[in-house]
């Protein structure tokens, strides 16, 4: 398919969690653009258990925002987190199997981690995502998701030594049948627990109706419990495609879910905190979207949730999801509003709930391969290229 295609070109684009067609086009080289902004097609808000409502376009580029070039010449950046207490750094994510220290813009010292020789890079493959223990100032531990060299699913523990990562435990291990479709998200939740984003395990149109088996791994969110020697994981969430990139709002503890599309619609999932940890049904592969995509009933278990937000392939076709904004450096509209993008196009836009509602805007930037979002402890977001550069969001001048 066109899409295909266009990932043999520039290989990253299937990083992003693409399958489907796409539209024709060149890959854009990684640069800012200035556009004007585009209104997808319907955005919904879930009110309920398959209730929603529909939600007003907002018109405007979002007001004054900008991005400033904080770093570059990183070699295939898909991820990057802030480890408690270390306010002045962030930990880049590289595919190819290795985690730097950024700090004021430059690559410090050695690699924090290098595991390339565990890891099988390219494609949707590689080291994919990091996340810190909420206690890392005292314990050291940290998390990383990556793909072996078998092509399957690790989610493995690490100890900062000195200046030594050491592994110390395999929490997850995945046998993944397709080479994509990997998911890879790691993050810790206001629980204290461990979340894992699982893609349905590749290929199309989830071919072994993986992400509505409850009985299998893939196409779910699972968590767990690290501090619990003798703790499973558990699926809170099932029906997910390819959930690339997830994330708390660190005010309110909802959670938001890019997950990528087949050939129609990228859609934003969102939960509010009071539903986290309830076994929720994301809908794939009976919808893409709100879209019937399977001519059958969704797996009982869980309640369906639609989206808060979706897009058709008119403006894109591999949703990067992002964060809410809570810093206070950029203009005071954009707090509270989630940040998400495009992989191929390079759009970016924002969305905020308000008395049940949702709004959408552009934000008049664009970003080529953007591959993930990351905010510091202040709540700065970043915004990462796999052409090697992150992004830091700014007030506008």
């Amino acid at each position: 398919m066109t899409r295909f295609l266009l990932a043999v070109t520039i290989f990253v684009l299937l990083l992003a969690g693409c399958s489907g067609g796409g539209s024709d086009g060149e890959a854009e080289m990684p640069q800012i653009e200035t556009q004007p902004t585009e209104t997808a097609e319907t955005d919904r808000t879930t009110t309920g258990a398959g209730e929603t409502t529909e939600a007003p376009e907002e018109p405007g580029d979002g007001g004054p925002l900008r991005l400033e070039e904080v770093a570059s010449g990183l070699t295939a950046p898909v991820h990057a987190a802030a480890a408690p207490g270390e306010s002045e750094r962030l930990y880049v994510v590289e595919q190819v199997g290795r985690i730097v220290v950024l700090e004021d813009g430059e690559v410090r010292g050695e690699p924090f981690l290098d595991i390339q020789a565990d890891v099988r890079s390219g494609g949707e493959q590689g080291l994919l995502s990091v996340a810190f223990h909420p206690d890392y100032e005292a314990n050291g531990l940290f998390y990383v998701n990556y793909t072996n060299q078998a092509g399957d699913t690790r989610v493995q523990e690490f100890e900062r030594r000195s200046r030594r990562s050491v592994a110390r435990r395999t929490l997850l291990a995945v046998d993944q049948p397709y080479p994509n479709h990997n998911g890879g998200q790691l993050a810790f939740g206001p629980d204290g627990l461990l979340y894992v984003g699982m893609g349905d395990g590749g290929a199309g149109g989830d071919p072994e109706n993986r992400a509505q088996d409850p009985t299998s791994r893939l196409g779910k969110l699972l968590r767990l419990d690290v501090d619990d020697r003798g703790a499973d994981w558990e699926m809170v969430g099932y029906g997910l495609r390819n959930p690339w990139r997830f994330s708390f709002d660190r005010l309110t503890g909802d959670l938001w879910i890019g997950d990528v599309g087949q050939d129609a619609i990228e859609e934003i999932d969102f939960v509010p905190a009071r539903r986290v940890g309830q076994v929720l049904n994301f809908g794939w592969d009976v919808f893409e979207g709100t879209q019937q995509f399977e001519d059958k009933e969704p797996t009982p278990g869980g309640p369906l949730v639609e989206p808060i937000s979706q897009y058709t392939h008119e403006f894109g076709c591999s949703v990067t999801g992002g964060f809410v904004y809570r810093g206070s450096d950029v203009s005071r509209e954009a707090r509270g509003r989630y940040f998400y993008g495009d992989y191929c196009s390079g759009r970016v836009w924002s969305v905020a709930r308000w008395e049940g509602e949702v709004s959408r805007r552009g934000t008049g930037f664009r970003v080529p391969s953007l591959t993930s979002f990351a905010e510091d402890l202040d709540g700065e977001l970043y915004l990462v290229s796999a052409g090697g550069s992150i992004y830091r969001l700014a007030r506008g001048v």
